[in-house]
């Protein structure tokens, strides 16, 4: 079983000084739990900074020594990383971004080196302990330039990602100076994983207009490499909040907080200090809540809970005294002697307390504005386990209502649908209660946190065996001196290429592509030896191949095989007709017409519509609008409709590259044949050839060839080798 080594940006402890002394204390989160609890024959190493700086050599080299006994392994940060790489571009520029505030986002050169320099830190940490079988997982939005470091030194080891915020739109993501930086630091990984389909959904749309990565079914071909970009929602430990092992009579503070929901309803607030968290405006709800239902007043109580955080941040400063104001306001304004409408707590809960609150808490109220997943909700819910008595109103902004979605679901703008939430969870039956929340425990039992990583782990392991799969596909070295030792005793040799994405690579302009010296050169020299024949068999129409390629001792079939030069002039295939195309043509016109940026390219047997210069999606569903059009208009004409890259191509049915190919198979006993393509109209060419043949694909897809090469520069490379011999 491979290794799993784990890289965050803390580790799983913390470190504090007391009285001079060292002391290790757990650090909670689902992240741990969740990891802990993956098969225990799994070994395992996590790599991190232990939450405290230590710039003692020797007081480093204790800490080592005490946390690889637990299999961690510490990376050291200064103050001054600290500040500039974790408080600066970490939650100044990625966080307020990331969750659509760019409006605090500050754009900081210095900031930028210092992520970038912490970044290599962790890969300087990293990078000495990797295995070549190890699975390596980096989580979060610190270190989204470590997956590309990491693959530098190890291009065939296995990496995954997961960001545990949000992933913004392309055009909010696109806004970032750095933004093709963090891409591709991210796009190191094989496997990258996301809390819901929209962070996945934004992810791919930024890898292809910034990067030019195009995904099928969620999956990128990034060199030779296939990357799975996919939706792994995080779950909670769920029997830790269903079954707490804890005595909750015997604590004071628990006590209190039953006594205080005692003869009243008690919505329950609780938020780490952010403003994502959406705090003021859940306030401002509560008051206008308090407004539009007088009858309410002494009978329901919001114990809202804030957790300090980032304290020496101005913004953050400036939202606690905002919190602050707001509060008083509300309690002025509406409370009595006996009744404080807000019961405000600006600290953190031990967990008895914190389990208390969720039990006693009638609503939930969970708004923030902009959240990756939110695990409060789902605690609350399975702390509901046995009473089954509870209401949960959660933000459509938080990653969590994709799963919790018999929530009343609100959108935390909306302040007069909250306040009509509140009032429905308030009169809601308690057999409409417990249907609801009986669904949402269902699926937090099931989906929990252990669920949550042995699926990413499992998922990232198949991944990794398909790659090795892949890579025993491609060439190998031994397989290349197979190939050139059979060339170099034949006498008889046909070599067989496609054009575009086999010698040439592809273009926005068909016409952008026309061959370069040393493509020119290197067909020059295959064909002037006496035992080859050279053959481009394209998709292309045979003008451009005649003006391109025409003067070099080659032969052709161009159009898909529709035009076949073997001597000086071109042949055609006598049983085609292209009076069709009236028919045809105007379709693509009007599609032209409605999608600027598209055009047509006719051929003489064949009309294409091309669309490699306008915006995937759409072009994606043009294609859907048209396609049942084209198979009506086609069906009675021997007609063919072709989908390409970017491109589809209605041509006479019954003509392939393969049935071309059999014209230089006929007759002619081969002692060497090599095929070469890179799209599905080249395996109709693999299809007719013969087992002895060396049928190569260019690119990862699935494919009869014997073989794979992972772009066009390695197709050069080899037709380079075989010309050496």
């Amino acid at each position: 079983m491979p290794r799993l080594v784990i890289i965050s940006n803390r580790l799983p402890i913390t470190i504090n000084r007391k009285d001079g002394e060292l002391h290790y204390h757990p650090s909670a989160g689902g992240l741990a739990t969740g990891l802990n609890s993956l098969d225990q024959s799994l070994e395992r190493i996590w790599i991190g900074w232990p939450g405290q700086e230590v710039n003692d050599p020797e007081e480093q080299e204790v800490i080592r020594q005490d946390l690889l006994e637990e299999g961690l392994v510490p990376v050291f940060l200064t103050q001054q990383e600290i500040s500039l790489y974790y408080e600066g571009f970490s939650n100044k520029t990625i966080w307020p971004h990331f969750h659509y505030f760019t409006q605090y986002t500050t754009y900081n050169d210095e900031y930028w080196e210092a992520y970038q320099q912490a970044n290599r830190k962790f890969a300087d940490a990293t990078i000495p302990l990797i295995r070549p079988d190890d699975l390596v997982w980096v989580h979060d939005y610190q270190l989204m330039l470590l997956p590309a470091m990491i693959r530098q030194a190890f291009p065939k080891v296995s990496i995954g990602f997961f960001l545990h915020i949000p992933f913004p739109s392309y055009e909010v993501f696109r806004v970032l100076p750095w933004r093709k930086e963090i891409l591709e630091g991210v796009l190191g990984a094989d496997q990258i994983g996301f809390h819901t389909f929209n962070y996945m959904r934004h992810f791919l749309s930024a890898s292809y207009r910034i990067a030019g990565f195009e995904h099928n079914f969620g999956k990128l071909t990034v060199g030779n490499r296939l990357i799975n970009v996919d939706v792994f929602p995080m779950g909670i430990d769920y029997d830790k909040y269903a079954f707490p092992e804890i005595n909750l009579n015997g604590d004071d503070s628990s006590f209190s907080i039953k006594q205080l929901a005692k003869g009243k309803k008690l919505i329950i607030s609780i938020d780490r200090l952010d403003y994502t968290k959406g705090i003021p405006n859940r306030l401002l709800t509560f008051e206008k809540f308090l407004k539009k239902y007088p009858e309410y007043h002494r009978k329901v109580s919001l114990m809202m809970l804030v957790v300090p955080s980032r304290a020496n941040v101005d913004q953050y400063q400036e939202l606690k005294e905002q919190v602050d104001k707001l509060v008083g306001n509300i309690n002025g304004q509406f409370g009595t002697f006996d009744w404080t409408p807000v019961q405000y707590f600006y600290r953190s809960l031990n967990f008895s307390e914190l389990i208390t609150l969720y039990q006693e808490g009638d609503i939930a109220l969970i708004t923030p504005l902009r959240d990756g997943m939110n695990l409060v909700a789902k605690e609350y819910v399975a702390s509901k386990e046995k009473s089954k008595d509870g209401v949960l109103i959660l933000s459509e902004m938080a990653g969590a209502s994709n799963e919790l979605m018999d929530a009343l679901i609100v959108n935390p703008q909306d302040a007069n649908g909250i306040v009509d939430a509140i009032h429905q969870a308030l009169v809601m039956t308690e057999h409409e209660r417990r249907w609801r929340l009986t669904n949402m425990q269902e699926k937090l039992k099931k989906y929990n946190v252990r669920h949550w990583a042995a699926t990413f782990f499992k998922e990232q392991k198949k991944l990794m065996e398909k790659q090795q799969d892949q890579q025993t596909h491609q060439i190998s070295a031994e397989e290349r001196e197979q190939l050139i030792s059979k060339y170099r005793t034949a006498n008889k040799r046909l070599l067989m290429l496609d054009y575009d994405g086999t010698l040439m690579g592809f273009h926005n302009d068909p016409q952008a592509v026309q061959p370069d010296g040393e493509l020119l050169d290197l067909l020059q020299q295959l064909a002037e030896k006496e035992e080859n024949q050279v053959v481009v068999n394209s998709g292309r129409d045979r003008h451009t191949l005649q003006e391109w390629l025409g003067h070099l001792p080659i032969q052709f079939a161009a159009e898909h095989g529709v035009w076949v030069k073997k001597d000086k002039d071109w042949e055609i295939n006598s049983s085609l007709n292209n009076k069709w195309k009236k028919e045809i043509r105007p379709v693509l016109e009007n599609l032209v017409e409605r999608t600027p940026g598209s055009f047509i390219e006719e051929k003489d047997y064949s009309v294409a519509w091309h669309y490699r210069s306008i915006d995937r999606d759409l072009g994606e569903k043009r294609v859907r609008e048209f396609r049942d059009v084209l198979l009506y208009l086609t069906h009675n004409l021997d007609l063919q409709v072709l989908e390409g890259n970017k491109v589809v191509e209605i041509k006479n049915a019954g003509v392939n590259k393969g049935k071309a190919t059999d014209l230089w198979l006929n007759g002619t006993d081969w002692e060497f044949i090599l095929a070469i393509g890179d799209d599905h109209t080249d395996e109709d060419i693999f299809k007719v050839l013969p087992d002895s043949a060396f049928t190569i694909k260019v690119g990862l897809d699935r494919s009869i060839a014997n073989y794979s090469l992972p772009g066009v520069s390695e197709v050069r490379s080899l037709l380079k080798e075989i010309l050496a011999q």
